[in-house]
């Protein structure tokens, strides 16, 4: 959330905060697509900018919609996704995206044309991300699908959220690169655009929440599993449910949450290790838990096993998000 409202001074910063309901949100915590979308719009109204102040020139509200309509009126997914690039590229001057064709496999790279923020690389971090989330959920919106991605190539270092990477683009990840892109099956680029005049209306009714509820929770499986491993674990049942039990609870063989899971673009995996991550830092920051506690909550049986799937799950380890000494908690 620090990211998105970077741009703004402190006043209008606590105030569209507080627009959105996002005033009382663990920065360090997944922020509920409804409160992210409503801040995103709040920020946009704030700066006249749906880029969230982020690049030289003002993305100014109701370019994204703009574009959706351009895209919405080609034949072909291909089409319809070059007239995005192109508009981005109209729209922004510090980074250009294109697409890119390699056999079976189609890549949208992120070209920066300005050296601008360059010794803020958060912000540049932050735009690479924005840009990505809003050009895959046009992508899935314009397929009638949610598209998974084969890889993410990341031309920044590997930031401390990266394993959310994982669930908003490609289980895929590669970090420090030259540039960043996506990748995915050029198939798709053949197929005829699924937007309706109606599917048109809603998409831009519910935007921004719905580019990125196609682009990440589109898939009900994931989300219904992510539930009932959360209610699960949080009530002391640190394994959680198996995947056997789990899918008889949902009504369905294994082998069918498997593969609903799989088109999804996630894994019983993880899931699992998403919501662990998210329990962890929330337990984390209570100073009354110790690291070991902690540990033990989440069904590991040793700190150092703890330890080890924390950095994994972070890129940092545990004491990072300990309240500093002398803090109390609400």
């Amino acid at each position: 959330m620090h990211s998105a409202v970077r741009g703004l001074p402190a006043a209008a910063r606590e105030r569209v905060l507080h627009e959105a309901g996002a005033d009382g949100v663990d920065a360090l915590a997944r922020v509920p697509a409804p409160v992210f979308a409503a801040l995103w719009m709040a920020v946009a109204r704030e700066l006249d900018d749906e880029f969230f102040g982020l690049d030289s020139r003002r993305m100014k509200v109701g370019s994204f919609a703009l574009l959706a309509r351009a895209s919405a009126a080609e034949r072909s997914v291909g089409q319809a996704l070059k007239q995005v690039l192109r508009g981005f590229t109209l729209l922004l001057d510090d980074i250009a995206p294109r697409l890119e064709l390699a056999g079976r496999e189609a890549r949208v790279v992120v070209a920066n044309r300005i050296v601008r923020h360059a010794d803020e690389a958060d912000a540049r971090r932050f735009a690479d991300e924005t840009l990505l989330v809003m050009i895959h959920g046009l992508l899935c919106w314009l397929a009638g699908r949610r598209l998974p991605l084969t890889r993410l190539d990341w031309a920044h270092e590997r930031p401390a959220h990266a394993e959310e990477y994982r669930r908003m683009f490609s289980p895929e990840l590669h970090f420090a690169m030259a540039m960043t892109s996506i990748a995915f099956d050029a198939r798709v680029l053949a197929a005829p655009v699924a937007v309706t005049a109606a599917s048109l209306r809603v998409f831009l009714r519910e935007a921004p929440q719905s580019v990125f509820l196609k682009q990440v929770a589109f898939g009900r499986t994931g989300e219904r599993v992510r539930r009932h491993l959360r209610r699960a674990i949080a009530s002391g049942d640190a394994q959680g449910p198996g995947l056997a039990a789990l899918a008889d609870d949902l009504g369905v063989s294994p082998a069918t949450l498997r593969r609903r899971l799989g088109e999804e673009g996630t894994g019983w995996q993880t899931l699992k290790d998403e919501v662990r991550r998210e329990l962890a830092i929330q337990h984390l920051a209570d100073p009354r838990l110790s690291v070991e506690e902690v540990a033990s909550r989440l069904g590991f049986h040793d700190g150092s096993a703890f330890h080890r799937a924390f950095r994994k799950w972070t890129g940092r380890a545990p004491g990072a998000y300990r309240p500093l000494r002398g803090t109390t908690q609400a």
